[in-house]
């Protein structure tokens, strides 16, 4: 039976390094990995070893400068690769490979020019060369999710034969979708014998918007670890939002039934850090941690959120390490949020005298989009200059 504590693979650093303009120092990586250890992943890929000098010492530093996450560096399945893996990583105190070649037929065919049998005997010969100097291998069929099933399910065995103890299922460029992955993984069960004695994760794109909601169906169907990146950065379109999915397990326990290790209190730190490292800011409207995750401006939420936070909250900000709810006020405002604005200020007005203030404050929000305090100010300045209210 398989554990249900999900293991959280961070490739923030090498993945999410993938994104267009993205160029992280050495320092920066090592910042960053500081951070993630904190906020509590199981596994953070520090980058490609072999893709450059600089990559290599970033590992390197990386690996040198964490307790105890397990360290990991990416090799294709060539020697030098993983023999800079192992001279990269040599020195952490946790560490494994990440060891890929990619499986789907057009791969095959047009980027590696090998037919089955070649694929096949590649994945044997350096999984088992990676197995020589890591007790701790990952092997990732590129392009799983568009493999022929019964051929990814030769070539899984294959790693397991030759010392694989992680399996990652890449939806490599964000095909599938969570009803299809999960029958994946169901299928991939009955048909890996060793499938209960292996960690299966998963690495989902999200070209179609799709990633967070296929890693969650990976998880669903026997799936232990998955690996995604802060703020959902990579390739393309991205990857899985770590943050996001560490929160949806949170908050649908009930559903999921799964823990994790990762301190959700922590969040809004470490999305922020790689916010500002990569120079790319948080929208506004992203889930979790964007601006407007919190705030409530239509008149009707702004209601129930004074009445009661859970009618239009499923979490609350301080849980993810965000300040307080904001109620913004705007032309969609009811009067009670508009009262309630105007009390904490320090004026004392009834009901009744809402029903004139309440016109002033329309007038005004449909000049402007949102009303601050200043507004309030000649709001009531204005009202309290009509000498009778009737």
């Amino acid at each position: 039976m398989k554990q249900n504590r999900i293991e959280f693979f961070d490739t923030t650093l090498r993945d999410g390094e993938q994104t267009i303009g993205v160029n992280f120092s050495i320092e920066h990586k090592v910042e960053i990995a500081k951070s993630l250890e904190a906020w509590g992943v199981d596994v953070i890929e520090a980058g490609f070893p072999a893709a450059s000098p600089e990559d290599f010492k970033a590992v390197q530093a990386v690996a040198e400068s964490v307790d105890h996450v397990c360290v990991t560096g990416l090799a294709r399945a060539k020697k030098n690769d993983i023999d800079a893996c192992y001279e990269a990583t040599k020195n952490a105190k946790n560490k494994q490979i990440h060891v890929f070649i990619a499986t789907s037929p057009i791969h095959r065919e047009f980027k590696l020019h090998m037919n089955k049998a070649q694929n096949l005997a590649a994945i044997k010969e350096y999984v088992s060369y990676a197995k020589q100097f890591f007790d701790k291998v990952e092997f990732s069929p590129e392009d799983a999710t568009r493999t022929e099933p019964d051929y990814l399910v030769q070539a899984i065995n294959t790693a397991i034969n030759a010392g694989a103890t992680v399996i990652n299922i890449a939806d490599t460029v964000g095909y599938t979708n969570p009803v299809e992955f999960g029958k994946l993984f169901d299928y991939l069960q009955a048909n890996v014998p060793k499938f209960n004695e292996t960690t299966f994760s998963v690495h989902c794109h999200n070209d179609l918007g799709m990633a967070n909601a296929n890693a969650l169906a990976g998880i669903e169907h026997g799936a232990t670890r998955i690996e995604g990146t802060i703020n959902g950065i990579g390739e393309r379109a991205g990857n899985s939002s770590l943050e996001e999915v560490a929160v949806a397990m949170s908050v649908r326990k009930d559903f999921y039934q799964v823990s994790n290790n990762v301190d959700l209190k922590q969040t809004k730190h470490i999305c922020d850090m790689v916010s500002q490292y990569t120079n790319m800011p948080i929208p506004n409207n992203k889930a979790v941690v964007g601006s407007n995750a919190f705030s409530h401006e239509s008149g009707i939420h702004q209601d129930g959120m004074l009445k009661n936070a859970s009618t239009y909250e499923i979490l609350t900000p301080e849980s993810v390490g965000m300040g307080a709810t904001v109620l913004p006020l705007g032309k969609l405002s009811g009067s009670h949020a508009v009262m309630d604005r105007i009390q904490s200020m320090g004026y004392e007005i009834s009901p009744d005298e809402m029903k004139f203030i309440f016109p002033i404050f329309k007038n005004k929000a449909d000049q402007k989009a949102i009303i601050n305090n200043d507004d309030i100010k000649q709001i009531m300045k204005e009202y309290n200059e009509v000498p009778v209210h009737e």
